[in-house]
């Protein structure tokens, strides 16, 4: 859009687009400030606990003086792209073509010392 074009006129620009005038016009009267304000606070307890999920950030909102409903907790943080940091359901399932290796103690009777050694490979 060139509202300051003259040699086609806001309208016609409006036309070829396939928009309507009032969209041009429209300004938003909704003032932001206090979810500008509560996504601030938001953005620095999810730094402090990214674990915190709606709820808890609702619950911690509210503690902090901020009486606010969950939708709008819900909303401000899908806007940031903030989401509670969490083990997620089967992340202990084995792959199956991993070869699974038999317990080679299994059954057997260990009466004396030194019978069995163990070791650990894994780095510190």
């Amino acid at each position: 859009m060139e509202p300051e074009n003259t040699m086609i006129s806001l309208a016609r620009q409006c036309d070829l687009l396939g928009m309507n005038r009032s969209s041009f016009y429209y300004r938003s009267r909704r003032d932001n400030t206090y979810n500008d304000f509560l996504m601030r606070l938001i953005d620095e307890q999810y730094t402090r606990r990214p674990t915190f999920g709606v709820e808890k950030m609702r619950d911690w909102l509210r503690n902090q003086g901020h009486w606010v409903n969950e939708k709008r907790v819900r909303r401000l943080m899908r806007l940031m792209g903030l989401y509670a940091i969490y083990p997620k359901p089967r992340t202990s399932r084995p792959f199956p073509e991993h070869k699974v290796y038999p317990y080679l103690l299994k059954g057997m009777t260990i009466d004396r010392p030194d019978q069995v050694w163990a070791s650990d490979i894994s780095a510190p």
